[in-house]
């Protein structure tokens, strides 16, 4: 096997000097956040119905679409994601393989299995797939209610005093419903907030227990890896109760500190956000193409291996990683060139290649060695 040392940590060259900056990262990095920027004064009314007092959380907001957009670019830019990328955007909107794959059917399935139910956590265990649930989706109507009204695009104006009062829903300067006062939908929208962090906060005790009594994530959990985020967002979530607690039964006593303390904890982890464990939210939507990737796979050409004679794999997958491999700079050629690759081979012929090895080497060194 020959390895290239050039193809391990290449630095991109930005600017025209050689730096440790990936450039299609700053690019990408920066035009989201002026697009970010730029939504945030159109669907405030030109900032009109923009609140100062939240500026804090709006840059961490665009801090955070920096680095997101930044590291999922150079995450998209390595060689194996870069592939399983291109081709899942290559079967989804292949025509043929539409009607071969069923795509409809397959990506409701995938966005189901993947996204709504993640059911392959269930599948590791049921209290793991309890404590993720809670917090993905504790965190996403947190986040559904949140960024909407700091960035100024959702906001209430009284509808209706009498004979039932309600409030009209502004999103984007646009008038969309009118809710009554005394529904449950509006009870709802008004407690979205509290709602989301029992569950954050449910899911987050969950995966401590799990983590304080499993011996096989005993043995690899780290404090930054695995208990930073849970205590961020735990963080976040027990600091937000106390504003309620504070203005629905304290009568606003301690709200000051309170959400000096709540914007401390919420624009930390926005800053973390793309450097920690938390950045896999991000990633998981691209799983949905590996599917289909999958899918493709297995219904076209399977690759035989030339030691067994027997299918294997799908020819596409092994093709495609012999194109990888030769990228970041691996060579699995038989060295006396003869020979078939070595990623070319099933795991069955690879063992068949190792025993006849060691017979000949055995028989190199003792003539008398059985044939």
């Amino acid at each position: 096997m020959n390895t290239d040392p050039s193809a391990k940590g290449e630095k991109r060259a930005f600017l025209g000097a050689r730096t440790p900056f990936h450039g299609g990262g700053l690019r990408n990095g920066a035009l989201a956040t002026l697009l970010l920027g730029a939504s945030i004064v159109i669907g405030s009314g030109n900032l009109a119905d923009f609140d100062s007092a939240l500026v804090g959380y709006t840059f961490a907001c665009l801090f955070a679409t920096f680095g997101i957009v930044y590291r999922y670019t150079v995450w998209l830019s390595k060689p194996p994601t870069r592939m399983y990328w291109r081709r899942g955007f290559q079967v989804f909107f292949s025509p043929a393989r539409w009607r071969r794959l069923g795509r409809p059917r397959l990506l409701v399935g995938a966005l189901w299995s993947k996204i709504v139910a993640q059911d392959f956590i269930l599948r590791r265990g049921g209290v793991r797939w309890a404590a993720h649930m809670l917090i993905a989706w504790g965190c996403v109507l947190a986040a559904a209610v949140t960024f909407p009204l700091v960035f100024g695009w959702l906001h209430f104006e009284q509808g209706a005093i009498t004979p039932h009062p309600s409030y009209h829903v502004i999103f984007f300067n646009l008038r969309v419903v009118e809710i009554p006062l005394g529904g449950g939908l509006a009870w709802f929208i008004f407690h979205a907030l509290v709602v989301s962090a029992f569950m954050v906060i449910s899911g987050v005790m969950l995966a401590m227990w799990r983590r304080m009594r499993e011996g096989g994530a005993l043995a690899v959990q780290r404090f930054g890896r695995d208990f930073l985020p849970l205590i961020l967002l735990f963080a976040v979530s027990i600091t937000g109760l106390m504003l309620w607690v504070s203005y629905e039964w304290l009568h606003g006593y301690y709200y000051s500190v309170s959400a000096h303390i709540h914007a401390f904890t919420v624009i930390g982890t926005l800053i973390y956000l793309p450097f920690g464990k938390l950045f896999h939210v991000f990633q998981r939507p691209a799983s949905i193409g590996i599917t289909f990737y999958k899918a493709a796979g297995a219904q076209g050409e399977q690759a035989v291996c030339p030691v067994t004679a027997e299918p294997f794999a799908p020819a596409l997958q092994v093709e495609d990683l012999s194109i990888v491999l030769t990228e970041v700079g691996f060579d699995y050629a038989a060295r006396d060139g003869r020979g078939p690759a070595w990623n070319r081979l099933s795991p069955r012929g690879r063992r068949m290649g190792i025993a006849r090895a060691h017979a000949a080497a055995a028989k190199k060194r003792s003539p008398s060695w059985p044939a």
